[in-house]
């Protein structure tokens, strides 16, 4: 019977030992990156926040030091918000796991001047992949903000202000992950007047084009899709933005295509059901939306049409001497 019962205290020990979370308060601990993951607790789907977390007291077992942070995370994701100098106190907020893939964790950075609510994503592999400020204030911000995380692992920002004439405004981002890119905006809303055209910003521009298939096409100044060199010639990088209905109905998609035969090239992205097939020809190309893209566009239009092959610009002559 007592070897018994000290078989049970000990597995117990064991259990309890086995169990115990790592500390990471501490400048001196080393961990890796399942241990960081492990020491946030799980929040519940939908995950709703507001600006008030940021004026909450944290538990002291919350805590996250400095350089246990950066032994993980860059430290630019600090540095850019509260300088080289302020080295904020961290705390854990929570986390979010999709089954079998990232994980979201909320990350708490305050000094006595400044406060910020960040969410980090770690891979599957518990490597860090992306990470942004979800709330932000100080002594001179204004508003109050709205974090959400839906469960489809939408994540949605909402500001708020009160004008001077005491109309509420407000601004809603959506965001979704994506391990080549990170958070890419999949929409906007918001009921402040617009007084000019936002120009289209295109981010593989200035890459090269030496394939056959790259360039840009177009079938106006707000519909646009820009073609550029791949890894190797079976694959090519591409910008899509396109504006249908007047303007209320927009899509914009950016990534990497593989060619499936000689002239067409399919996007398709892991965790990402949106497909896109662009068939090339020498005077422009047609766009398909194969399956579901919902997240990149709004809901009453799609990917798809036909694009003119623009005139690559003539080079300019050089300049004579003399």
């Amino acid at each position: 019977m007592n070897k018994f019962l000290l078989l049970v205290v000990l597995a117990a020990l064991i259990f309890s030992c086995k169990s115990k979370k790592t500390s990471l308060a501490g400048d001196d601990e080393k961990v890796d990156g399942h241990d960081f993951v492990e020491f946030f607790q799980p929040l519940k789907l939908p995950y709703q926040v507001t600006d008030t977390i940021l004026r909450r007291k944290e538990a002291e077992g919350s805590i996250i030091s400095y350089k246990v942070f950066t032994q993980l995370v860059p430290d630019t994701v600090l540095t850019k918000l509260f300088g080289k100098e302020l080295k904020p106190r961290l705390y854990a907020i929570g986390k979010i796991n999709v089954p079998k893939s990232e994980t979201y964790l909320f990350v708490k950075a305050s000094t006595a001047s400044r406060k910020a609510l960040y969410i980090v994503c770690f891979t599957r592999q518990n490597k860090f992949a992306a990470a942004r400020p979800v709330l932000y204030s100080d002594n001179e911000s204004a508003g109050s903000g709205i974090v959400v995380m839906d469960a489809k692992y939408t994540l949605t920002l909402t500001h708020q202000r009160k004008a001077s004439d005491g109309q509420n405004y407000y601004k809603r981002d959506a965001y979704i992950f994506n391990e080549e890119t990170g958070f890419v905006l999949i929409l906007t809303e918001s009921n402040e007047t617009k007084t000019k055209i936002p120009p289209i910003y295109n981010p593989i521009d200035t890459l090269p084009h030496k394939h056959k298939f790259t360039g840009d096409y177009i079938q106006d100044k707000r519909n646009i899709i820009s073609v550029r060199d791949g890894k190797d010639p079976s694959r090519i990088l591409f910008f899509i933005h396109f504006e249908k209905a007047e303007g209320t109905c927009k899509g914009e998609l950016k990534g990497e295509a593989r060619f499936i035969s000689a002239n067409t090239a399919r996007f398709r992205s892991g965790g990402d059901p949106c497909t896109v097939d662009l068939t090339f020809n020498p005077s422009g190309v047609s766009m398909k939306e194969v399956e579901g893209c919902g997240n990149h566009r709004d809901i009453k239009c799609s990917f798809e049409g036909y694009f003119d092959r623009r005139a690559a610009p003539k080079p300019k002559p050089p300049k004579k001497k003399g």
